[in-house]
């Protein structure tokens, strides 16, 4: 009897196996929330091994990341992650409008050589992008979200002009039967029609953003913000701080994701996108 019952455990297992290392396979909960806490238990080993092994150390070791959190939460980090945000809040609401308004003029014939210009100008570098800005700007704080402006609009141009194109001429054939001149088309297909999909962008260029935060926060550190304490604790040579303010960069911004991601299912509860 228990050799039958373990023999069924073991087909079980290799069917499991079989199932999670083949392609397109489509999981059930428990399967996933297996792999994902096999992944976690493989980062938390690695992470151990690492802080631990040989005289150069590749990462802190756990005590000394919770002790840099403690010394970065007493620096006032909860301070300079609202300034954070303020700051990536400010520069998605101005890039969003910026860059819907030039790809939207590129369905216009005169105007569709501008939004295609802006859009190559993502190969700039944010320290170039600075130096110009710094010189039309003197205040910390604007010349921070206006870098971060025009470095994010120029990826979200790019990406909603190839949303335009992508648009089935079925759709716009649609708008034609039921009698739209052409401004309607743009209205009812282009703008309307695809809100969903900017909303889905707007969530991937947000990383974007939100990695560039903290180089432009360590460039110009008047305004504070997570960069300043990164560069403090790197300028102290303390890994356990850094590693520390780089944790809560990631889990704020899988958080931003998440709720973005959210907020678009539940405004537009239809979209296949």
């Amino acid at each position: 009897m228990a050799d039958s019952h373990g023999f069924f455990y073991k087909l079980k297992l290799y069917k499991m196996l079989k199932k999670i290392f083949t392609p397109f396979r489509t999981l059930d909960g428990s399967t996933k929330n297996i792999i994902v806490l096999i992944w976690l238990a493989l980062l938390i080993t690695f992470w151990f091994v690492s802080g631990s092994i040989g005289t150069t150390h590749l990462f802190p070791t756990p005590a000394q990341v919770f002790k840099g959190l403690g010394d970065v939460w007493s620096e006032g980090l909860i301070t300079q992650l609202g300034s954070s945000l303020s700051l990536c809040f400010q520069a998605i609401f101005y890039s969003v409008i910026i860059s819907m308004i030039f790809a939207y003029l590129t369905t216009i014939a005169f105007s569709k050589s501008l939004g295609t210009f802006l859009s190559k100008l993502r190969y700039l570098p944010p320290t170039g992008i600075a130096f110009y800005v710094t010189i039309m700007m003197s205040d910390a704080r604007r010349i921070q979200v206006w870098v971060l402006v025009i470095f994010m609009s120029t990826f979200l141009i790019t990406s909603l002009i190839q949303m335009i194109k992508d648009i089935p001429d079925e759709e716009f054939d649609h708008a034609k039967t039921l009698g739209c001149n052409r401004w309607e088309m743009l209205w009812e297909v282009v703008i309307k029609g695809r809100l969903d999909y900017v909303i889905e962008l707007v969530r991937q260029n947000l990383a974007i953003v939100w990695v560039m935060l903290v180089t432009v926060e360590s460039i110009l550190i008047a305004a504070g913000g997570l960069g300043v304490l990164i560069k403090n604790g790197d300028r102290l040579g303390s890994n356990g701080r850094v590693i520390a303010v780089q944790a809560v960069i990631i889990l704020v911004g899988v958080a931003l994701d998440f709720l973005l991601t959210k907020l678009r299912k539940l405004a537009f509860r239809y979209s296949n996108y």
